[in-house]
């Protein structure tokens, strides 16, 4: 299995209701791409000088599922929320 992480550092135009918007959809990906096992995400509750803003991990039976996720067009319809307002974003991807 392959785990999947994504971290992001948000600029000032990451408004509450593009946030609804993007987490609406992160929702809804587990439904719709195959190969997706499992995808939690959430937000930090710390707010320490080294935190990220939010965290997506996901999990992947192959290495070839998550480039079907990444193309998905599920997740294609939510990335105009998040890229353009992405001040910092950093990934990982490791086998479990």
């Amino acid at each position: 299995m392959i785990r999947h992480i994504v971290m992001f550092r948000w600029k000032p135009s990451f408004t509450d209701d593009v946030r609804r918007q993007w987490t609406a959809g992160l929702d809804g990906l587990q439904e719709q791409i195959p190969g997706l096992l499992n995808l939690v995400h959430g937000p930090d509750v710390l707010h320490t000088d080294k935190s990220w803003d939010h965290v997506i991990i996901a999990d992947f039976s192959t290495p070839e599922d998550i480039e079907v996720y990444n193309s998905h067009p599920a997740h294609e319809a939510i990335k105009p929320f998040s890229l353009p307002n992405v001040e910092q974003l950093a990934y990982v991807d490791f086998e479990l």
